[in-house]
């Protein structure tokens, strides 16, 4: 399917044009040369690539296990391990190809002026948009994560904002109570778009130590059994965004065409593709394949036509 995508599949994502409703995830693509060491495999496969987890100075990460692999599922702790802002900017972006595909930064930090700073050095850049991760534990408020609390993930994002004319999508963790609320804020704050759901909070236990496996102890649970989660976070963030025309990129398992077309059904106007990628990495070319097919089968001239087209049954009871 490389160099030949439908114009079906392309979408407008924030006034950027991509040619696949499909977005590669930060953290499972390095920042962008990982994969385009494997045959077959081409960025012009997919509408974006989100860049690895970027702060202000470098960060050697957590220590080991990062990575364990779970029934239906990963659970990784890696720490934001990154070279620092300025070998991204200076190093790393002149030697990617904006031609094939577009490039989304991705901006960590531990403290608001960490984020502003890291914001201020991608504007300044060929990037094309910034995400924004709060997920990151905030060392000035007691180590309580920005993106839990809707008062901080707003003073993040308009933090962020003020330093940035680019799109701004702020990736919204599942490990909150109101993530609809925490969305409605964000937006009132200057958030252009959304990334929904980061991980879930996991762990994994070797029964033979009685210690945890991932060094850090506990880690970021993604892969197919969060997907049901993802759904239903992208469905009520979508009642949010649907008034205000901000787009959500819908992520968390997907691993099939049918997986990427519930999340556009959903409330998605992209689909993020990360987990799967570790055992197949060609695995973008197969769900664009299957959801040009459920096109043609339906009769839809775009894929846009899919987005937020969720038919509730009358049921509203637990």
């Amino acid at each position: 399917m490389t160099d030949t995508l439908s114009d079906k599949l392309a979408i407008d994502f924030c006034g950027l044009h991509f040619s696949s409703p499909l977005v590669l995830l930060s953290g499972c693509v390095g920042f962008g040369e990982e994969y385009t060491r494997v045959a077959g495999f081409s960025n012009r496969d997919v509408g974006a690539i989100c860049l690895k987890g970027t702060t202000g100075a470098p960060r050697l990460g957590n220590p080991p296990h990062r990575v364990y692999e779970t029934p239906a599922g990963m659970l990784n702790a890696i720490g934001l391990q990154n070279p620092g802002v300025d070998k991204v900017v200076d190093e790393i972006l002149p030697t990617l190809d904006f031609d094939e595909t577009r490039f989304i930064a991705n901006v960590s930090g531990s403290t608001l002026e960490e984020y502003e700073a890291v914001t201020r050095r991608f504007d300044d850049s060929p990037i094309d948009a910034i995400e924004i991760n709060i997920s990151c534990p905030n060392v000035k408020e007691g180590g309580v994560a920005f993106g839990n609390d809707p008062d901080m993930s707003a003073r993040v994002v308009e933090t962020c904002r003020a330093v940035t004319d680019k799109p701004l999508i702020t990736k919204l963790s599942p490990n909150q109570t109101d993530i609809a609320e925490n969305a409605r804020r964000c937006i009132e704050a200057g958030s252009d778009a959304f990334a929904v759901i980061n991980t879930l909070m996991g762990m994994a236990i070797d029964i033979d130590s009685r210690t945890p496996v991932i060094g850090n102890n506990q880690g970021g649970l993604s892969g197919p059994a969060i997907k049901p989660i993802a759904l239903l976070k992208v469905h009520q963030v979508a009642q949010v965004c649907r008034a205000h025309g901000i787009p959500i990129i819908g992520q968390g398992g997907v691993t099939t065409p049918e997986d990427a077309l519930e999340f556009l059904i959903a409330g998605a106007s992209a689909v993020g593709v990360g987990t799967a990628l570790f055992y197949d990495p060609l695995i973008c070319q197969r769900i664009n394949r299957g959801i040009l097919d459920y096109l043609d089968r339906h009769e839809l001239a775009s894929v846009n036509q899919l987005t937020d087209t969720l038919i509730l049954n009358g049921a509203t009871a637990c």
